[in-house]
C-alpha cells in the first residue's frame, strides 16, 4: 500500500512538470450587435506548432514569415473546430484577418472571423474542440459581449457545448462566470498550489526543542491554517486588484520568476526551518507577486469595461473558493496522519524536497528563459 502511494504521488509530480508555465489555453472573443457576430481568437503558436507544425526550419523559433506560410492551415484547422449557431440555426464562419499577440506565456495566433448567420438574434450556442484530442488539459476561455454586458464561459472535453441566452444576461451571471474562472485558474495553477500546501504542510505539527511534534489539537492546526490562507488570501487579492486595474504593473517574467522562487523557499523551509511560527507572514509577503500572477490571467481573459468591480469581484471570490476547497481536502487527512511515518518522512519531508527541485527547475527556467522541463 505504501508503494502504491508512493507511486501515486510521484505520478502527480510527473504530470505537474509539464505545467510549469500556465497551462494550454486559447482565447475565444464573441462580439454580437447590428446583426453581426464577429469573433477573435486567440490561440498558442506552442500548441499550433503540435497540431499542424509551424516550425519549417526547426529550429525552435516560429517566424512571421512562417506562421504567414500557414494561414490557411491555421484558419481551417481552428475553424473546423468551432461550431456557432444562432437560435438554432448553424451560422457559417469566415476567416477575415489574422495577426499576431503577446500573452502572458508567450506568443499567440490571432484568428479573426465572422459568422454569417441566418437568425438575426437568439440565443448563441458555441461547440468547442480544439485540441482536445491532443490534450485533455486545453481549456478554451471565451468571452460573449452583447448589449453592453459580458458573459463568459470555459469549453472543456466535459463541456464542449454551452448555450448563452443573450436577452437575460445580468450582472450577477456575470459575476458567477468570473467566480468560476477564478476556481478554475486556482486549481490548474500550480505553482500557487504548491506554494500553498508547502506552507500548510507543518500546521498540523508544533515546533518544540527544535524538532516538528504532531499537534494535541485539531482547533490549533485549524487556526495556524486560517491565518496561513487569510495572509495568502489578503495579499493577492490586493496585487491582483491594482494589477488588473493597470494601477501596477510588473514584468512577466520577473513575477513568475519570484513565484517560483517562493516555492522554493516555503518548502525549504520545511526541510530547513527557518520560519516556524510566523508562516503567515511569508504567505502575506509572497502572496503579494502572487496576485501579479493571478492578474496575468485575468488580463488575458478579459475585464468587461463596464462592470470591472463585478467581475474583480467575482473573480477574487472563485479563487477563494478553489483555495478553500484544496484546505478543506488537505487538512483533515493531514491531521489524521500527522503522527506516522508515511507523513513524516514521505509527504512532508518528501513531498517538500520534491517542491524544492521542482520549482528550483521552473525558477531557472523563468529566470534564464531556458527548457529544462518537458
Amino acid at each position: 500500500m505504501t508503494r502504491a502511494i508512493v507511486t501515486a504521488i510521484a505520478l502527480f509530480f510527473c504530470c505537474t512538470l509539464a505545467h510549469a508555465h500556465k497551462p494550454s489555453d486559447s482565447y475565444l472573443i464573441f462580439k454580437i450587435g447590428n446583426g453581426r457576430v464577429d469573433g477573435q481568437w486567440d490561440i498558442a503558436l506552442r500548441d499550433l506548432e503540435y497540431a499542424i507544425g509551424l516550425d519549417a526550419n526547426g529550429d525552435g523559433d516560429i517566424t512571421w514569415g512562417e506562421l504567414s506560410a500557414r494561414q490557411s492551415a491555421v484558419a481551417s484547422y481552428a475553424l473546423a473546430r468551432l461550431k456557432v449557431a444562432v437560435h438554432g440555426t448553424a451560422c457559417t464562419l469566415q476567416s477575415t484577418d489574422q495577426l499576431v499577440d503577446q500573452h502572458s506565456d508567450g506568443a499567440y495566433a490571432v484568428l479573426k472571423f465572422a459568422a454569417a448567420c441566418p437568425a438575426a438574434a437568439g440565443p448563441l450556442t458555441v461547440s468547442y474542440t480544439l485540441f482536445f484530442d491532443l490534450d485533455p488539459t486545453h481549456r478554451g476561455l471565451a468571452r460573449i459581449e452583447a448589449g453592453g454586458l459580458t458573459q463568459t464561459a470555459v469549453f472543456s472535453p466535459e463541456r464542449r457545448e454551452q448555450t448563452f441566452d443573450l436577452a437575460s444576461s445580468s450582472v450577477w451571471q456575470q459575476m458567477m462566470a468570473y467566480t468560476r474562472e477564478g476556481v478554475w485558474h486556482i486549481w490548474v495553477g500550480f505553482d500557487h498550489v504548491l506554494f500553498l500546501l508547502s506552507l500548510l504542510l507543518p500546521a498540523v505539527w508544533v515546533r518544540a526543542e527544535r524538532q516538528w511534534r504532531p499537534s494535541q489539537r485539531f482547533s490549533a492546526a485549524f487556526w495556524d491554517v486560517l491565518r496561513v490562507v487569510t495572509a495568502f488570501t489578503v495579499a493577492h487579492s490586493i496585487t491582483l486588484s491594482l494589477a488588473a486595474l493597470q494601477v501596477v504593473s510588473l514584468p512577466s517574467r520577473l513575477v513568475e520568476s519570484v513565484i517560483a522562487a517562493s516555492v522554493v523557499l516555503a518548502a525549504l523551509n520545511n526541510v530547513v526551518p527557518v520560519v516556524s511560527a510566523g508562516r503567515w507572514i511569508i504567505a502575506f509577503t509572497f502572496g503579494l507577486i502572487h496576485g501579479f500572477g493571478f492578474a496575468s490571467v485575468l488580463t488575458d481573459l478579459g475585464l468587461p469595461q463596464g462592470s470591472l468591480v463585478t467581475a474583480l469581484f467575482g473573480f477574487n471570490v472563485g479563487v477563494e473558493l478553489g483555495q478553500l476547497s484544496i484546505v478543506a481536502a488537505f487538512l483533515p487527512v493531514a491531521y489524521a496522519l500527522r503522527a506516522t511515518w508515511f507523513y513524516r518522512r514521505v509527504v512532508f519531508l518528501g513531498g517538500s524536497a520534491v517542491v524544492v527541485i521542482l520549482a528550483g527547475a521552473w525558477l531557472i527556467e523563468r529566470a534564464f528563459n531556458i527548457r529544462l522541463l518537458s
